[in-house]
Parts: structure tokens; sequence; C-alpha cells
């Protein structure tokens, strides 16, 4: 019998509890970074960062559980205002990553600007790294499960269609999808397939 008076008591607290999720994670987050977190900045749940923290944030960005953000050496990321990043996201710097205004990552998608190196002589684990900046443009959709390879640039409004391995630049306005990720329409000339 108390099962149902402490279910409508849960009903009743969700929003509150909602609320109280939502300060945690914004304020764990606004503890791990290097630069100030906007109070416009919704964190739905945990973010893990790992590295020099070098992360810059910016205004109404709509951040989902299990985000992982790291930085490397000076490495930075910027995540401009509008940006949404939804569950299970993966952004790691070694060089640099930038996300334009109001682009939307989809679920575990990666994004990484660094590779390791081979040496015969040393395990891959100690053999080093390269790295090439990663540049995502404004108003950019990047669908679920998409991996973007170190040095890509994406254009504007551009979209990049689920699972999609993204070897080469995006132009701006281009519909791309695939492994490798190839052009499928422009939002200019043409309406696109199905992704």
């Amino acid at each position: 019998m108390i099962g149902t008076p402490l279910t409508s008591l849960l009903r009743l607290t969700r929003p509150v509890r909602e609320n109280l999720r939502r300060l945690r994670a914004h304020a764990m987050l606004a503890a791990d970074i290097s630069a100030p977190l906007p109070a416009s900045a919704v964190i739905e749940g945990k973010v893990d960062v790992y590295g020099t923290r070098n992360i810059q944030i910016g205004t109404d960005v709509l951040f989902f559980p299990e985000i992982h953000l790291e930085t490397r050496e000076d490495a930075f990321i910027r995540i401009a205002e509008g940006v949404v990043l939804s569950r299970g996201v993966h952004i790691v710097a070694f060089s640099g990553v930038t996300i334009g205004r109001g682009s939307m990552i989809g679920e575990y998608s990666s994004i990484r600007d660094g590779n390791h190196n081979r040496s015969e002589e040393v395990a891959i684990r100690d053999a080093g790294h390269t790295a090439r900046p990663i540049t995502i443009g404004a108003e950019v959709w990047i669908g679920r499960g998409v991996t973007v390879l170190s040095g890509i640039t994406i254009g504007d409004k551009a979209t990049i269609g689920a699972n999609a391995v993204v070897t080469k630049d995006v132009p701006a306005g281009s519909i791309v999808a695939g492994v490798p990720a190839a052009p499928i329409a422009s939002r200019r000339n043409s309406s696109p397939k199905s992704i």
C-alpha cells in the first residue's frame, strides 16, 4: 500500500528533482573546465572532462548525458552558442576542435583531431600522435554515430548522415553520407535522398 502514495509523491516532485539534477550537472561541468560556463547552458547529465580542461562553451547550449570532452597539451575545444551535443558524444582535441553556432551533434558521434603514430621500435601506445584541427561551421547537423577525422572542415549548414565517416572537407550546404562520407545532395539545388 505504501507504493501508491510514494509514486504520487515522486510524480509531484519530478520537476524539482529534474531541476536539481541539471543544477548539479551544471555546477560539476563549471568546476571541470577552464573558462566560465554561462548560466544559460542546459546540462542534462554528467559530462566527463579529461586532460588540460581548455574548453570554452557558449550561451544557450544543450548537453545531454554521457558526453566526453578531452583536451591534451595546448589543444582547445570551443563550442559556440546554441550548440546541441546529444548523449554519448566524444570530442577529443590534441590540436583544436571548434563547433559553430547552432550546430547539432547526434548521439554517440566521435570528433577527434589526432591520430596515433606507428613505429617498429615502439608500442603504438608510446609512439606519439599527429593532430590537425577540426572546424565545424554554424548550423551544421551531424547525425547519430558519425566519426569526424583529423584536419576536417565542415562548412556552415552542412548535413552529415548517420554513421558516416568524414575523411574529407565538407562544403557549406552540402549533404554527405556513407563510409567514407560522399556528397548525396546540396541544400541549394536539390532535395536530399533519405539519410
